[in-house]
């Protein structure tokens, strides 16, 4: 999962390089918008799909399956713009197979370590398993920029996907050695899995994000696919939707749904990715039209939340364990709240205030990183808790899968308000004085709009985590008794 989390954020520092060997020219940069939409349409499109299969063939043989997928995808990416025809396209669909094949990872491990253990270690073991993953948000631009620059000579950035290929052998060989002798689940209900209503639900998100995914942020809020991938999005959810509710044995199971921890983690999952998508897009671009920092400066500044993230996600693991799933999750949605309202007061020089012998800007991102990672063990073992072990599968799918979907409902709102709120700021600037003293003057006045923007910004996104705290607290309820989990 490590790996595959790797090459999730991996093209943040090498996607110039990437576009440049399939063609693309620094105007028609936007043209590259796929590349990263591929990868997570095919990371939505494989959650239900491959956490449901699991369900039925057994995690190590899809944890397998996914891995290989997941290699063919790396190798279609490298081999991109090697021959002149459909060069953006095979890149595209090299990326979009690895996104199908690492989207399956994530709910896996998370149902690999909900079938492993049980009780209060259970907590610690998905508390890992996210500090993992979250690790991989942290090294993956580092990572690609790195291993390009060491390979310069034998491929660039070609062979940091076929390094892929041995890596991911040597994990799916790992996990199925490892595998041998263990009990298997229970498969009395395999016959009866859905097949074409997580093939519905996958395809229907996936078509989501590719619309929601802003494809020229620079010129509109909206990609200009909205409205009629939009519907058709709509119209496969609604196919699923009412598969759902007319089929006797469906893929969510109804006692799933008529659940109120259930609802209320999907929620607040959702909300909470509404607000992480706000750090992730908002930081840098603080950073860099605000801050006047580099690109570097700006991902330096980006990594003091990202590594709070892993070490918030294990903490909530040990904090679940001690003082409940209910308020571990209450308690990291408070403190990134916390951390957001005191963001929304940011100053153009908030870099140079220090807290003590640290830049307060540092203390704020990392507590916010921390509230965020705390908050994933509770909620996923919460879920978990409400299932079965042939449902583990797909119960992690429904976890990952609602923050997911917040996440693209954030970038989607994030990218249509900012633009909308820039321009009200700005207005129409009254400049005066010479060319150097206008430009100045605008200069300011950009900044200042920017600045003005991303502090409401942050504002709205501490009321989503008082809001989710608030979700979580009333309805995820207290854990069930050892003996009733059991059962």
């Amino acid at each position: 999962m490590f790996v595959t989390a790797l090459d999730a954020y991996v093209v943040v520092t090498i996607l110039p390089a990437m576009v440049a060997d399939v063609g693309l020219t620094i105007d028609r940069f936007e043209q590259a918008t796929p590349i990263v939409t591929g990868f997570l349409g095919g990371y939505v499109v494989a959650m239900p799909l491959l956490g449901a299969y699991s369900d039925v063939r057994g995690r190590a043989p899809v944890y397998a399956l996914c891995m290989l997928i997941f290699a063919l995808g790396s190798a279609i990416t490298a081999t991109a713009g090697l021959w002149t025809f459909a060069e953006l396209p095979w890149l595209i669909a090299g990326r979009f197979l690895q996104g199908l094949g690492g989207g399956g990872l994530v709910p896996l491990s998370l149902a690999l370590a909900a079938d492993l253990y049980r009780d209060e270690r259970r907590t610690i073991a998905l508390g890992s398993v996210a500090a993992m993953q979250e690790a991989g948000s942290v090294f993956g631009p580092l990572y690609g920029a790195t291993l390009a620059a060491a390979a310069a000579t034998v491929g660039g950035w070609r062979f940091v996907f076929w390094l892929n290929l041995p890596l991911a052998a040597l994990c799916a060989a790992g996990l199925l050695f490892g595998s041998r002798g263990q009990s298997r689940l229970d498969r009395s209900a395999a016959a009866s899995l859905d097949w074409v209503g997580a093939a519905l639900l996958g395809t229907g998100l996936g078509l989501l994000v590719l619309a929601l995914y802003p494809d020229d942020p620079n010129t509109r809020a909206t990609s200009g696919l909205l409205i009629p991938v939009g519907a058709l999005s709509l119209v496969v959810l609604g196919l699923y939707a009412r598969r759902q509710a007319t089929r006797l044995e469906p893929l969510i199971p109804n006692r799933l749904l008529h659940s109120r921890a259930f609802i209320g983690a999907t929620l607040a999952n959702l909300l909470i990715g509404v607000a992480l998508m706000v750090v992730l897009v908002d930081v840098p671009l603080l950073g860099r039209l605000v801050f006047k920092l580099d690109q570097l400066g700006s991902g330096v500044l980006l990594s003091r939340f990202l590594i709070g993230v892993p070490a918030g996600a294990l903490i909530g693991g040990l904090l679940a364990q001690r003082i409940g799933a209910r308020a571990t999750a209450v308690a990291g949605m408070v403190l990134a709240a916390a951390a957001f309202t005191q963001m929304a007061g940011w100053q153009a020089d908030e870099l140079a205030l220090r807290f003590g012998p640290l830049p307060v800007a540092a203390v704020a991102l990392g507590a916010c990183g921390l509230g965020f990672g705390v908050v994933i063990a509770p909620l996923a073992a919460r879920v978990l808790e409400l299932t079965r072990a042939e449902h583990h599968g797909l119960a992690s799918s429904l976890v990952v899968l609602s923050r997911t979907v917040g996440m693209l409902i954030g970038l989607a709102a994030l990218t249509a308000y900012g633009l909308y709120r820039f321009r009200q700021i700005l207005g129409t600037p009254q400049l005066s004085g010479d060319v150097r003293s206008q430009v100045d003057q605008l200069e300011r006045l950009v900044g200042a709009a920017f600045l003005q923007e991303y502090r409401e910004i942050f504002a709205v996104a501490a009321g989503l985590c008082l809001l989710a705290a608030l979700v979580a607290g009333l309805t995820i309820g207290r854990p069930r008794a050892p003996a009733q989990a059991a059962a």
